[in-house]
């Protein structure tokens, strides 16, 4: 794939293809560890390539002089509330040593101008509570938060056991 052209000659983004999957995988395990969550990320290689060739995921790598220096996973969403779609980013990190320099702005424009070319209405991401830096940044680029909502998860096992409930409905 073709490299997208930043503001900063120093700076390009690239969209990941299914082969980019153990490089997803590495950076998702670098923001687990930043975000004191290692032990959560279970995601390998097979997992995120099937992601990404069934379409269901997507990523975005950044390249600083010619480095991987960050990444963005993000899928299409849509809203039963708006009737509007829109994108749900689920993962972005940036190596420590690029931080502040701009590179996280460019790729929060990208996304968006991306979201616009898809007619979305929205773009949509969570943030730790404690991650302060983080909420600053967003908040800048003019983004709010949605304080009334608490986001709720079933593993697997809990799908396994609700779905064998359900399986056993007369």
């Amino acid at each position: 794939m073709q490299k997208i052209k930043t503001t900063n000659p120093n700076f390009k983004l690239q969209h990941a293809s299914p082969d980019d999957a153990d490089l997803v995988v590495e950076y998702m395990k670098k923001l687990g560890a930043y975000q004191k969550m290692a032990d959560k990320i279970t995601a390998t290689g097979p997992l995120i390539k099937r992601l990404l060739d069934e379409k269901l995921g997507e990523a975005l790598f950044g390249y600083y002089k010619g480095e991987v220096v960050g990444f963005v996973y993000f899928f299409q969403k849509s809203s039963a509330f708006t009737g509007q779609a829109g994108l749900y980013i689920d993962g972005f990190f940036l190596d420590t040593e690029v931080r502040h320099q701009g590179l996280g702005k460019v790729i929060m424009e990208y996304l968006c101008s991306l979201a616009l070319q898809r007619n979305c209405r929205m773009m949509e991401w969570g943030v730790l509570d404690w991650n302060t830096p983080t909420i600053e940044f967003y908040r800048s680029l003019g983004a709010y938060s949605v304080d009334e909502m608490t986001i709720f998860r079933f593993t697997p096992d809990d799908l396994k056991s609700n779905a064998l409930a359900f399986q056993r409905q007369p």
